[in-house]
């Protein structure tokens, strides 16, 4: 008996131990140096949907709410105007998706971009519409391309819903780089990580999107492999989180072992001892 409560107590300690550590490594404040801090980040929120009743402001100064955007499937790209890093790539990368694609723009889809920084303006999400636009290889539907702005409650509101988190630093703001697809309807139904976008991908979202299916968002996991470098303006491996979390689940393979193990000794025994 005395074997017995050993290998159980071990295999106790064990067990409590790497609970503690597993809610160290995964827990968001925890990671490499230059991490996501806890409120930036996406929280997805697949079939749920944006509210019909916010209000912007487009690049020609003229008010629109979000439910007249929603005539179509919508991709929704969220950036800053002033952004010189991150940004400029999401919507370069998203143009040369577009220019990949087969369906077309304002017949199968919309896009809108917002700025999540209340103080841009019309003048200056024009000014971004117009670098865009002329990206584009095809010839662009300058109708069906939105470049909103909005006060803090509208913003605020509509990056709630859509789980996007992000935050002002001294310099400009952090923040993720995703494409968000709704539904005609305002629903959720898939998000598309990076800054550089498959045209397959992206077309099958555009799909879903039409259907209202909610689509598995595969980045995600990359989201959890990399964090974002508020320095340095870009992605970078985290590789505590990651080897944390190999290292976690050996963990629990080798507890799983010496349970399996205790077990088949204490059978035999049994049996030894029932001869």
């Amino acid at each position: 008996m005395k074997y017995e409560y050993n290998v159980e107590h071990v295999m106790n300690k064990l067990y409590a131990s790497f609970i503690i550590i597993a809610i160290m490594l995964l827990h968001p404040a925890y990671g490499a140096q230059g991490a996501v801090p806890m409120e930036t980040g996406i929280d997805e929120k697949l079939g749920q949907y944006i509210p019909p009743d916010l209000t912007f402001i487009d690049e020609k100064g003229s008010e629109i709410t979000s439910k007249d955007l929603f005539t179509r499937p919508v991709i929704l790209s969220l950036i800053y105007y002033n952004c010189r890093h991150i940004c400029p790539e999401l919507l370069t990368g998203l143009t040369e998706a577009l220019d990949a694609m087969d369906l077309e723009e304002g017949k199968d889809f919309s896009l809108v971009t917002l700025s999540f920084d209340e103080t841009d303006t019309p003048a200056l999400a024009m000014k971004t519409k117009v670098n865009y636009a002329r990206l584009l290889k095809k010839e662009p539907r300058t109708d069906t391309w939105k470049f909103l702005t909005g006060d803090t409650e509208n913003i605020v509101r509509l990056t709630r819903a859509a789980g996007f988190g992000f935050k002002r630093e001294k310099d400009g703001f952090t923040h993720p780089s995703s494409l968000i697809i709704l539904s005609p309807e305002g629903k959720i139904t898939r998000y598309l990580y990076g800054t550089t976008f498959l045209p397959r991908d992206l077309a099958m979202a555009v799909y879903e999107a039409s259907e209202g299916r909610p689509g598995k968002s595969v980045g995600k996991l990359l989201l959890y492999c990399f964090s974002y470098d508020p320095e340095g303006r870009t992605y970078v491996f985290n590789i505590l989180k990651v080897t944390g979390t190999v290292t976690i689940l050996f963990a629990i393979m080798f507890i799983v072992y010496l349970n399996v193990s205790n077990r088949a000794f204490r059978n035999k025994r049994s049996e030894r001892d029932g001869r």
